[in-house]
């Protein structure tokens, strides 16, 4: 303490207020697989719903019933811990995604100047732009015409002045060689603004002069798209030749027209791909987007929408919903789809996608070569890709019917434009790898997970005093290794409780106590080992209950009701009054139980060493948890689950409020300190009938000389638990006349 050495008012703030905290004792952890969600992380679940979004809908399919309950118990407790399970070697689920690739044409030829025209000549360009459906954008084609005498370097850049700049173009515009297409001959390209193989654009060109032909061919005729002239069309002050390619004059007549389609491209897996590659966050194929035999959608998909020109929606989609809705650009300055949509999350995979899919542009770094060798990098920024093309000419297509003519060409669709993502709806197929895995060895060892990694997996996820876990299990899965493990932990963080349960058709009443102590023979969930633990439950017969999901009854592990009641017990009463009987043991859901138990069977189950809570059907009472036994066959207090839950609670509490008195001193100061906090906190439990009696004892007596000398404070805890009233015997006395009732 300061020593004060010159006269003034000085304040000294010394906080004595010290209390014992409040624990929740409903938090639940639940143990199991899921089609989809995140793994080697226990993840706090608080609602049903958030639950469905996050693991997925319950399922046959997927082995044990660890979603269907965290769904009944989600709706005792708000707070619930899900561990999902993943077997080693699983592989992530992931697929590609097609890129609609919008229509371009390239123009051919140098400056007009070097080709011997000259742009004095008008010249007119009839376009019809198509979008992903095929409809036509303009009721009719458009003309744009750039007028005589317009300065320019090169056709391009002459078309660009008067389809519009750069990529800003509502529905169509036109590239040139500023942009960075530079090769021998080429001098940009017209592209439309509407991707997907459905799109496409259609162009043809006059000049307002006519020109003799010679030699029965158009001295001025242009090269019309062939593969290995790139798909050149020239336009400078040009006219294509006629159908019959005879000589004559043509007095301002369109060219016969050149009609290009774009592409859509689904290529998974090869590093040169055009496409996105799609990766699930994590594995299952509950990502898979599908329609369900009740008709609802399920899974993920990417949804585009144009906005006109560069812009357009990208809509991350959850079972048909948008879940989220970002903002796209094709322009240099805006935002692109990967740059919008990937978090950067460093714990999980790289470049991790909002909505649990993740895209690889894995072609950034692929050189992409135009036929003439130079490099398309600088424009397109990814991969050449194919394209379509669809003559319109009678000769080159003679039967006039349409048919698209499939060639092979690295035209390239101008900055970024191939890599807008089709505007349809893009179905993730993420593979039906079985997440749960396929033997019963793999998935015990996914369950019991391993503690030894960063993060941990499994179970081992469980220790943690963060989570304050009060009460586990893994619903519907009955392998002992499982069981025994979890029981395991229990006992060794002294934490939670673990409620077990024999397998569903384990047989009659005798199969279900041989199956607990460990002498089942059952194909299905055989134990070899009997369960004998203060920290265990085993509830039993199986209950049917119908399911929203499957829209039929379907029977579930009595342990999601044992917890079930347990949670209902905390929120109507306290932890350590008995979640069993008429009161806070009654199920309301359930319609019938797999094997109905006489009293001779519940006075099997419940004594002579045995330890299964028989749940019962009674005709008027209905079906009701009538046991509370923890499975210690020592016959103490704490073979009651009331009993074991409310010391689980008493440690969490001491060890949470006296922490703070680690290297206080250790004198009769700190000891009263210490009395003086958690007296009232075991006088409130008294009062809350948790027990009869208690008392706190730190001073001399606990604290020897010795345990000072070793650096240790000790405090004595004595509580007598309030025993459960579970046998209820009544005397009936018969007495005659003359008794005296006084004295009897």
């Amino acid at each position: 303490m300061v020593n004060y050495v010159s006269p003034g008012v000085y304040t000294i703030e010394k906080d004595i207020s010290d209390y014992t905290p409040s624990i929740n004792t409903s938090i639940v952890g639940i143990l199991g697989f899921a089609d989809k969600g995140p793994t080697s992380k226990a993840t706090l679940i608080t609602s049903q719903n958030q639950l469905v979004q996050t693991f997925g809908r319950p399922s046959e399919a997927i082995q044990g019933q660890a979603i269907e309950g965290a769904l009944e118990i989600l709706e005792q407790t708000d707070s619930l811990y899900f561990v999902r399970g993943i077997p080693a070697g699983a592989s992530d689920a992931s697929s590609g995604m097609k890129i609609g690739v919008c229509p371009s044409l390239v123009v051919s030829g140098g400056s007009a100047a070097a080709e011997g025209f000259g742009l004095t000549e008008a010249l007119t360009l009839r376009i019809q732009v198509y979008d992903q459906d095929g409809a036509a954008v303009w009721t009719d084609p458009r003309d744009f015409s750039i007028p005589a005498g317009t300065a320019a370097s090169g056709q391009a850049e002459a078309i660009r002045k008067i389809l519009g700049g750069g990529l800003d173009a509502d529905k169509v515009g036109c590239f040139d060689n500023n942009a960075g297409y530079t090769g021998v001959g080429l001098s940009g390209v017209i592209a439309g603004s509407y991707a997907g193989s459905g799109a496409s654009i259609g162009v043809s060109a006059c000049s307002a002069t006519s020109f003799e032909a010679t030699a029965g061919v158009s001295a001025l005729a242009p090269v019309l798209a062939t593969s290995s002239q790139n798909g050149a069309f020239g336009v400078s002050g040009q006219v294509a030749n006629d159908a019959g390619g005879e000589a004559g004059v043509y007095m301002g007549s369109m060219a016969s027209a050149v009609r290009v389609y774009g592409a859509d491209y689904l290529v998974s897996g090869a590093a040169s791909s055009t496409s996105y590659h799609l990766q699930s966050l994590y594995e299952g194929v509950g990502y898979n987007a599908g329609t369900r035999t009740d008709g609802t959608v399920s899974g993920n998909s990417i949804t585009v929408t144009p906005l006109g020109g560069q812009n357009f929606f990208v809509n991350l989609n959850e079972d048909g919903t948008t879940a989220e809705s970002f903002k796209c650009s094709l322009v240099a300055s805006g935002a692109f789809i990967e740059d919008v949509i990937n978090t950067g999350e460093t714990n999980l995979k790289s470049n991790t996608i909002k909505g649990n899919l993740q895209g690889d542009d894995a072609d950034v770094s692929v050189t992409a070569l135009d036929n003439f060798g130079n490099s398309l990098n600088s424009l397109i920024g990814v991969d050449a890709y194919q394209m379509y093309t669809q003559w319109l000419d009678p000769v080159l297509n003679p039967t006039g019917d349409g048919t698209p003519v499939f060639t092979t060409t690295n035209v390239d669709a101008g900055g970024r434009w191939n890599k807008l993502v089709g505007v349809t709806a893009q179905a993730m197929q993420l593979g039906t790898n079985e997440a749960d895995g396929t033997t019963e060895a793999q998935r015990a060892t996914a369950l019991i997970g391993v503690a030894s990694t960063d993060p941990k997996t499994g179970m081992q996820l469980f220790d943690d005093d963060i989570l304050n876990i009060g009460i586990a299990a893994v619903p519907g899965f009955h392998n002992q290794s499982v069981q025994n493990a979890l029981i395991t932990m229990a006992e060794t963080t002294q934490n939670f409780l673990t409620v077990v349960s024999p397998p569903y058709a384990i047989g009659t009443t005798q199969d279900a106590i041989d199956w607990t102590n460990g002498k089942s023979s059952s194909t299905a969930g055989s134990r070899t080992a009997p369960i004998n633990s203060s920290y265990a439950a085993v509830y039993w017969p199986w209950v049917k209950v119908f399911s929203v999901y499957d829209s039929k009854d379907r029977w579930f592990d009595p342990a999601i009701y044992g917890i079930r009641q347990m949670c209902y017990t905390d929120a109507v009463a306290d932890s350590w009054i008995a979640p069993a009987g008429f009161r806070r043991g009654r199920l309301t859901k359930p319609v019938d139980v797999e094997v109905i138990l006489n009293q001779g069977d519940r006075d099997s189950l419940y004594s002579g060493g045995n330890v299964v809570n028989p749940i019962v059907k009674f005709p008027q009472q209905g079906i009701t948890i009538f046991g509370q036994r923890t499975t210690q066959r020592s016959p103490t207090a704490l073979d009651r689950i009331n009993v074991r839950r409310l010391m689980i609670y008493i440690r969490k509490v001491i060890l949470a409020s006296t922490r703070r008195f680690v290297f206080e001193p250790n004198d009769e100061f700190t000891w009263a300190q210490i009395e003086g906090l958690l007296n009232p906190f075991m006088d409130d439990i008294k009062r809350r009938r948790g027990i009869t009696q208690f008392r706190v004892v730190c001073d001399e007596t606990t604290n020897t000389p010795v345990r000072v000398d070793r650096n240790e404070l000790w405090c004595k805890v004595l509580i007598k638990p309030t025993k459960a009233a579970e046998m209820l015997i009544f005397e009936l006395n018969i007495t005659n006349q003359s008794a005296d009732l006084g004295t009897l």
